[in-house]
């Protein structure tokens, strides 16, 4: 994550830059809202420079307060790289790329069955038009489907496969006027960054993302956890009101690691990992994973060549 995050920060402003993605570099403070968690500041910021963050910087608290005067915290750390996305427009210029390169994109083909054959993969397809493909090269990026996909794929070691665990994080909107103009983020919670303020293009405000570990995949939000996001809030922002929040969306952390254990790393199997050599597997991407996509597809790319 931490290669591939500091790597994919530096492609993704220059991709944007270049193909006129709509995108804005706002900054973000870490803020801790008490003593204890004001002596892990520092910790956070060598861990940063150590993976190759070479521009996070502890502030005083005053400072914190010249920046966001609506912010209440025991000290903070500043990014001022840190950015905002228009992740649908990212996308699109993503495929628009892959299209000019001849790439097909088929939606609505799931895939029923695979196995490992001499020249590469048989995959079969079902759909409006079921169909059998032989594939010299397969990227499994299924994101929360990769490790139940990988079991389809008849040849394939199964104690290497994992299993997927879910960690939903659901997020609520402000209604009216963001009073902040940087990312807020609270000093990381176990499983997740914390409840934290986020902004986009149009200063709308966000927050979130809980952690809520479920069974099954749902993304509903249940307007009763904004309970708990006041409370988490109120933390570093006491002027919120009751009734300012709605909820907005989920989405669900694609974990290949159960709650005890927490923190996980991205995963990238290749042939020598499992022995298939047309076959690469990307397992855990969750966030940074959009910070670290270019990052990711230039060493998937390697792979793949190699």
């Amino acid at each position: 994550m931490a290669r591939f995050c500091v790597e994919g920060r530096r492609a993704l402003y220059h991709f944007c830059e270049e193909r006129g993605v709509p995108h804005r570099r706002c900054g973000k403070l870490i803020v801790a809202t008490s003593r204890e968690e004001s002596s892990k500041l520092s910790a956070i910021k060598a861990r940063a420079a150590a993976n190759g963050v070479e521009d996070l910087v502890e502030i005083s608290i005053s400072t914190a307060r010249d920046l966001e005067p609506a912010l209440h915290c025991e000290g903070a750390l500043l990014s001022p790289s840190t950015g905002i996305i228009d992740s649908h427009a990212f996308m699109l210029a993503l495929l628009a790329d892959a299209e000019s390169f001849g790439a097909v994109v088929a939606l609505n083909s799931p895939v029923v069955a695979a196995r490992v054959v001499d020249d590469g993969l048989e995959v079969d397809f079902a759909g409006s038009d079921p169909i059998t493909l032989c594939c010299n090269l397969c990227i499994n990026a299924a994101g929360l489907h990769a490790p139940d996909l990988v079991r389809e794929i008849a040849g394939y070691p199964a104690n290497l496969a994992p299993r997927a665990h879910y960690a939903k994080g659901n997020y609520f909107a402000l209604a009216g006027h963001s009073p902040f103009s940087r990312l807020i983020y609270p000093v990381p919670v176990p499983g997740g960054l914390g409840t934290h303020l986020t902004i986009d293009l149009l200063g709308q405000a966000r927050f979130g993302p809980d952690v809520e570990w479920v069974d099954k995949i749902d993304y509903s939000v249940d307007p009763a956890r904004a309970l708990e996001f006041y409370a988490s809030i109120r933390r570093f922002w006491p002027d919120i009101k009751d009734g300012q929040l709605q909820p907005a969306y989920a989405g669900i952390r694609p974990k290949i690691v159960p709650k005890e254990i927490g923190r996980q790393d991205f995963v990238v199997q290749g042939r020598e990992c499992h022995g298939i050599p047309n076959l690469i597997n990307l397992f855990g991407i969750e966030s940074p994973g959009l910070t670290a996509s270019l990052a990711l597809a230039a060493y998937v790319a390697k792979l793949a060549r190699e």
